[in-house]
């Protein structure tokens, strides 16, 4: 049984309602974040040179323990080409948070966002949401949502940035 903290569904409407009217979208640069971590302070600006594959998600959100097996599979097979994943929580809670990475641990960066400012900079609709960001900075690609069906077209997005960034 799925139940939802009245956290979770202020954040849902929140996440839903309260965006800016302009959307994140590829070509743009992304919006730095800085956020406290799991292992540490997390900065995106701190990453350039890299590509990150960065990914919003929540404790609640039953696509994300589906993602995150996947995010560390892409890690550890893409680190070495300069692949870093971030996955930013929005849970209210970070004790929710801490419940979900005991059970389905990330072998890549995490940070939190409680108060939820980095999905509205963003303009995230709903989770989970990744995007690809280029080395530059610069949003690649958007995607939301996590199917198993998708897995080889976000992996096929991830080698090719990072066959483009060479």
């Amino acid at each position: 049984m799925i139940r939802f903290t009245a956290a979770a569904l202020a954040l849902a409407s929140l996440l839903l309602a309260g965006n800016p009217a302009h959307a994140v979208e590829p070509g743009t640069l992304a919006p730095d974040i800085k956020l406290s971590g799991a292992h540490g302070p997390v900065n995106l600006a701190a990453l350039k040179g890299k590509v990150v594959y960065l990914d919003f998600w929540a404790s609640w959100c039953g696509p994300c323990r589906q993602s995150f097996p996947w995010m560390n599979e892409m890690q550890a097979k893409y680190a070495a080409k300069g692949l870093q994943i971030v996955a930013v929580n929005l849970d209210a809670k970070r004790e929710d948070a801490d419940k979900f990475l005991a059970e389905v641990p990330a072998a890549f960066g995490v940070a939190f966002d409680a108060q939820g400012d980095t999905p509205k900079r963003y303009a995230i609709k709903g989770m989970p949401t990744s995007l690809l960001i280029g080395p530059d900075g610069k949003v690649i690609s958007v995607h939301a949502g996590f199917k198993g069906a998708e897995r080889k077209e976000l992996e096929d997005a991830i080698a090719g940035a990072l066959t483009a960034a060479r």
